[in-house]
């Protein structure tokens, strides 16, 4: 199954608002790959999981693996054991780009390492921070806006 495969057999709301969520994230998520992974598309960076959605009886869930990191309010249901955060969409005019552009953005240095969670059996650790490239030049010249601090 494919991604737009996924969300076919969904109402007309609930099936844009899956296209949107798709478009959003492939546009601004560089670098990820995207499939099907336990029935729902996800998109992973170096094999990491970042962000999906599936459908559920309140709507179309919207999760981020590592978004109670991200310090964001609206991304208010959270995982019990992991770093997971996510909120419900029910149509696409609940979809804030300029929100959802943020999270995608954060998700990129902001990540917890999903991928050899096995491997530690079932330790979560967080992936090293990377300063994203357009801060770049404040922390090589000793900006406030060093991602460290």
């Amino acid at each position: 199954m494919d991604i737009p495969a996924y969300s076919a057999p969904f109402s007309a709301d609930h099936r844009a608002v899956c296209t949107l969520l798709a478009q959003q994230i492939t546009e601004h998520l560089p670098g990820s790959v995207s499939k099907i992974w336990h029935a729902h598309p996800v998109w992973f960076l170096d094999g990491n999981p970042i962000v999906g959605y599936s459908k559920q009886k309140a709507g179309i869930r919207l999760m981020f693996w590592s978004g109670a990191s991200f310090d964001e309010p609206l991304l208010s249901l959270r995982g019990g054991k992991f770093q997971d955060a996510s909120l419900f969409y029910n149509q696409p005019a609940d979809v804030n780009p300029t929100d959802l552009q943020r999270w995608l953005r954060k998700s990129t240095y902001l990540q917890w390492d999903y991928k050899n969670i096995v491997k530690r059996k079932g330790q979560l650790l967080p992936v090293p921070l990377v300063t994203p490239p357009d801060l770049l030049p404040l922390v090589e010249e000793g900006g406030e806006r060093a991602m460290s601090k």
